[in-house]
């Protein structure tokens, strides 16, 4: 709707300097006119509302006031004259006084070759500095898997902060720098009846080109600041066997389950971290905003990165967003970047060469379901879900095809987290009557970037948005293991619950001390009775990432496994090193990081 309105007082004031202002008249300078004044009056505008008086948005305008709507047409007339005035100073004045009547093609090449580099550092600047922004940290791998990934199911005001903010900048840049290089004129005056030359067409071409490139250097410098062309070398530069060389295959490895399967739910809590507990537990708050979760945390076992009770898993490659991290702790292989579409974006085809939990508990007899309340389309989930172990999945259209929720629903990524728990527990129940033995995952989402999603009647104790949403969703979580511990089933079911991956909101973090090491949150509830006597040493100083939850998981529901290794994880109840203890993060990172033909072509399925 702001849109429509400034464009029709863009056309407008564009007919009103088309009807008073121009001696000519032809199709040719109305049509420029027409199309000046839509784009400088909405770029303009726009620009003026959204960094001036901090409008939310302008593509939705839900929330717009008449008073806004009142101040946004001002300003739209406002800078509509301007436009119409100032190309009429131009022309009035003789400002374009002098046309460069040869045009020779070395001059039109060098502005084409100047906008199309001004063009690439628009898109790396302002596209670099929206991520840098928004998300606290996103891995140079996660951006390359992202862009061979599903976006179907993806929050809407994400697509809408994506055209608001690197998009919209970007056209305003190149509109105001293209009318600075494409007039082959000299900028001149006409002072006391003679015509001076300001700004000779030829020294606009080469400071055009100059500004270009001192542009896109800056974009260059602002990427491998945020991601690194390290990484990118590493990536598609260098070849490494590391992977193939620790790959312990499920397909083979000797997996001993007890005479009495245990049920297990995983529970992928989002952006859940250690941080959020005080000082005095590890944490990095004043106030402990996990008081009820750190309280049930007493009454399992967790593996800990320090000395402490409390710690997690450290980040590596390839493990640092949602759906990594459920390749990680189901296939326990990093997430890497593919060669080609098909390694995730094919039903039944998802990293296919690959054993997971999922594929080891179905070939078990259990029934298996995950449930999240966003679309599992989004980068291939659903996929994961049905290439291993054949999972019903319950997501936001599941929920509407089956009539949960109204089609029209749509609430933060889909259906909010209290919706989650109402049908958990009606789907954990009905598996349970089933039985057999059971798997249920699930991940929440109100506590995803930005500022998480808090129901209006929550209560606020904080001046954040995110530590509100964080301490209420952590109450709902252990309202809703409560529920779990109470029925008849609990007594031969493991419980997994852990960070999917850090938090990736960046105003939260920002006063966060750089050497300060943030893991995910990560508790196991009711493990088999067989590991009660574990070595307390293996609990704490322990160096891993989310690939060892793997075997641990299936150790945690007392499963023997030969040599207590699955693909490259480590079961942490064993005496058995991880890689990151045995290499150390820093070297894991870089061989993660290069190309692996094993994985590609062997876990991936890839043909070349």
């Amino acid at each position: 709707m702001a849109i429509l309105l400034v464009t029709v007082i863009a056309v407008c004031t564009a007919l009103a300097d088309y009807k008073w202002f121009y001696k000519e008249k032809n199709a040719k300078a109305l049509a420029q006119t027409i199309i000046r004044h839509i784009l400088l009056v909405n770029l303009l505008s726009h620009s003026v509302t959204r960094f001036v008086f901090h409008y939310d948005h302008f593509v939705t305008t839900d929330a717009y006031t008449v008073k806004q709507y009142l101040l946004l047409a001002g300003i739209a007339v406002v800078i509509g004259i301007a436009v119409a005035a100032i190309f009429k100073f131009f022309r009035a004045h003789n400002v374009y006084s002098k046309e460069n009547e040869k045009r020779p093609k070395a001059a039109k090449a060098l502005k084409i070759i100047s906008f199309i580099i001004a063009f690439f550092g628009c898109i790396v600047v302002f596209g670099v500095h929206f991520v840098s922004f928004e998300w606290s940290s996103v891995s140079t791998e996660q951006f390359i898997v992202n862009m061979f990934s599903p976006t179907k199911g993806t929050e809407l005001g994400i697509y809408i902060d994506f055209v608001e903010v690197p998009l919209f900048r970007s056209c305003l840049v190149l509109s105001l720098f293209g009318y600075f290089v494409f007039p082959f004129y000299d900028f001149a005056l006409n002072i006391k009846g003679e015509e001076k030359v300001i700004l000779a067409d030829k020294i606009r071409r080469l400071l055009a080109f100059v500004l270009a490139v001192l542009f896109l250097a800056y974009g260059c410098y602002s990427f491998n600041k945020s991601f690194s062309f390290k990484s990118l070398y590493l990536i598609y530069g260098q070849k490494s066997d590391f992977i193939e060389q620790n790959y312990a295959d499920p397909k083979t490895t000797k997996i001993e389950f007890p005479a009495k399967k245990r049920n297990l739910i995983f529970f992928y809590l989002e952006s859940m971290e250690n941080s959020y507990l005080d000082e005095s537990l590890g944490g990095y708050m004043k106030e402990n905003l996990m008081p009820e979760l750190t309280a049930l945390s007493h009454e399992g076992v967790m593996f800990s990165n320090t000395a402490s009770e409390f710690g997690g898993p450290i980040e590596a490659v390839g493990t640092s967003w949602s759906l990594a991290s459920m390749v990680n702790q189901n296939l326990g292989i990093p997430m890497k970047p593919p060669t080609s579409m098909s390694a995730y974006a094919t039903d039944n085809h998802f990293i296919a060469g690959a054993t997971g939990l999922g594929d080891i508990l179905k070939e078990q007899g259990y029934n298996q379901e995950i449930m999240i309340g966003s679309d599992a389309g989004f980068g291939g989930l659903d996929y994961l879900y049905h290439t291993h172990g054949d999972y019903k999945v319950f997501d936001y259209n599941y929920a509407i095809n089956n009539g949960y929720i109204p089609e029209d629903y749509k609430v933060w990524w889909g259906f909010e987290d209290e919706k989650l728990y109402t049908y958990a527990k009606e789907e954990i129940t009905a598996l349970y009557e089933q039985g057999k033995p059971f798997n249920f995952t699930l991940e929440n989402a109100n506590t995803h970037m930005p500022d998480g999603y808090l129901p209006p009647d929550a209560p606020k104790p904080y001046d954040s948005p995110y530590a509100n949403a964080i301490n209420y969703s952590q109450k709902e979580v252990v309202e809703f293991i409560k529920w779990i511990q109470a029925q008849p089933f609990y007594k031969n079911t493991t419980i997994v619950l852990i960070g999917d991956h850090r938090s990736m909101d960046k105003k939260f973090f920002k006063e966060f001390d750089k050497n300060y090491i943030r893991t995910q949150y990560h508790l196991i509830l009711n493990p088999d009775p067989s590991l009660a006597n574990t070595a307390a040493e293996r609990f704490v100083n322990r160096r891993y990432c989310n690939v060892d939850m793997f075997p641990t998981t299936l150790a945690a529901m007392g499963c023997k496994i030969e040599g207590d290794r699955l693909a490259v994880g480590t079961n942490l109840f064993s005496d058995k090193k991880t890689l990151i203890e045995e290499y150390g993060l820093e070297y894991v990172d870089d061989e993660f990081l290069k190309g692996s033909t094993f994985y590609q072509e062997v876990l991936c399925e890839e043909k070349k």
